[in-house]
């Protein structure tokens, strides 16, 4: 089992209020998280789809794939969807990320 990236963990915590420990596999991360996913796609649907909206996981995506899995459990899969958009982000903001050894000289202050 893989551990879970801690900043993906400590950026569904804030996003959807939780506290899950810093140091759990991805595994034990879905199972915790879908269980909150859950709860919400029962009592507080709205507010799902709110976050969803803006943490930006794709609409069409989620449909798609609960579609394509009628019997699964929904949680895991939209948790397993917002990890994986989580992943992306962070891959993202390295990739853009201003190093200091990529400024000239001339141009540091």
């Amino acid at each position: 089992m893989s551990s879970a990236s801690p900043d993906i963990i400590t950026s569904i915590n804030q996003d959807w209020m939780l506290q899950l420990r810093l140091n759990l596999t991805e595994d034990e991360l879905v199972d915790a998280f879908s269980i909150h996913l859950n709860d919400m796609i029962v009592h507080n649907f709205s507010q799902l789809i709110t976050a969803l909206y803006r943490i930006d996981v794709s609409e069409q995506k989620i449909r798609q794939t609960l579609k394509e899995n009628p019997d699964a459990n929904a949680g895991r899969i939209i948790a397993h969807l917002i990890i994986e958009r989580q992943k992306q982000k962070i891959k993202t903001r390295e990739l853009f990320r201003p190093r200091a050894n990529d400024i000239d000289e001339n141009e540091k202050w």
